[in-house]
């Protein structure tokens, strides 16, 4: 782990901290893989179940993740996950994801992580297969289900 990820982080976001990680942006072509953070963080108002962070590399956000957390299924979903061009290939996505894991596990106990992903040549596919998240076999309209023991 470098010093950079190190110093990463994963933060509530307010009113006052909202901005900067609205204005984060993904590198041109990956827009259809992801929804935009703004969209996402007010569809978390109205969805009981959503838990969304601002990804910080010190005080600097870099991405965002939001999840579908249902304690009583227990159901654990990631519903979005985004580094910002800028500071992509840096470490970041996957010490963020880290993060998330061991909270997910050591926190709320979780037992299970699923996500889905495009099946295009650009998507994050390869990205979360180096994270140990495998093809469940379920495909969701034009989305992979994967999935991921914690």
């Amino acid at each position: 782990m470098s010093k950079a990820t190190s110093a990463l982080s994963l933060r509530e976001i307010t009113k006052e901290t909202a901005k900067p990680v609205l204005a984060l942006k993904v590198a041109e072509g990956q827009e259809n893989l992801v929804g935009d953070n703004g969209n996402s963080i007010a569809l978390a108002h109205f969805e009981e179940k959503a838990w969304f962070r601002g990804i910080y590399a010190g005080d600097e956000p870099v991405g965002f993740m939001m999840l579908s957390i249902d304690r009583e299924k227990p159901e654990f979903y990631l519903w979005r996950f985004m580094i910002a061009e800028a500071h992509q290939g840096k470490g970041y996505g996957k010490r963020a994801m880290e993060l998330l894991m061991d909270y997910l596990r050591d926190e709320l106990e979780a037992e299970e992580l699923v996500l889905h992903v495009m099946d295009l040549p650009h998507s994050a596919r390869a990205f979360y297969e180096a994270l140990g998240f495998t093809w469940t076999g379920e495909v969701d309209g034009d989305e992979l289900v994967m999935s991921r023991p914690l």
